[in-house]
């Protein structure tokens, strides 16, 4: 069976990673941890969180951010080749309220991700799961429903789909996990991805 999904995630793969950008701009260093640092996105998010309550950050702060934000160099061009060769899904850990604007950017991918819940002064009061782990269930779906799977990240919340994809890679993954995940194929850039994809296909 030929490979007919591509399943990728988004932040540090197609587009910058937003709390880190976020936190460049606010100067707020604790903002930089990741889920490459915090395996547990419920402990990482509730963080988060916190930080901004404490700092009285609202979620047109981190927008004004985002809307400044480009695709990493070539994720226009390299989502544009997937997509005329076959189909892609952007499965994310962010937020509708965070991805939106820079879907436009990508030409329109369609993505599965998560959703803020924000209250009347415009604070974020808490965040939901599309559903746990959406990922890997994402993925055990298409092939259910008798796809031939790629799946593609660059962190810790990413295992759980690549591992279960038919079949996968890591994209500039921190040093950590290349030492922890020596099995896995390592690209370096969207070339390379490029080049393992056309080679399944």
């Amino acid at each position: 069976m030929s490979m007919q999904i591509v399943c990728l995630d988004l932040e540090g793969v197609l587009i910058p990673e937003i709390w880190i950008a976020f936190a460049e701009k606010t100067g707020i260093e604790a903002l930089k941890r990741t889920t490459r640092d915090e395996p547990n996105y419920d402990n990482l998010m509730r963080y988060r969180l916190d930080i901004l309550k404490e700092y009285q950050l609202k979620l047109q702060d981190i927008q004004a951010v985002i809307d400044e934000l480009d695709p990493l160099p070539g994720a226009k061009e390299f989502v544009e080749w997937v997509t005329s060769q076959t189909r892609l899904i952007i499965l994310s850990d962010t937020f509708t309220q965070f991805a939106v604007p820079l879907m436009k950017k990508l030409a329109y991918p369609t993505l599965f991700c998560h959703h803020l819940e924000i209250n009347q002064e415009g604070f974020i009061t808490d965040y939901h799961l599309r559903m746990k782990d959406h990922k890997r269930k994402a993925v055990e779906a298409f092939k259910a429903l008798h796809f031939r799977t790629f799946a593609a990240g660059d962190s810790y919340n990413d295992l759980s789909m690549i591992e279960i994809a038919d079949d996968k890679a890591l994209y500039c993954p921190p040093q950590k996990l290349i030492k922890e995940r020596p099995d896995l194929t390592i690209a370096k850039s969207h070339t390379e991805l490029r080049a393992i994809i056309e080679t399944i296909l």
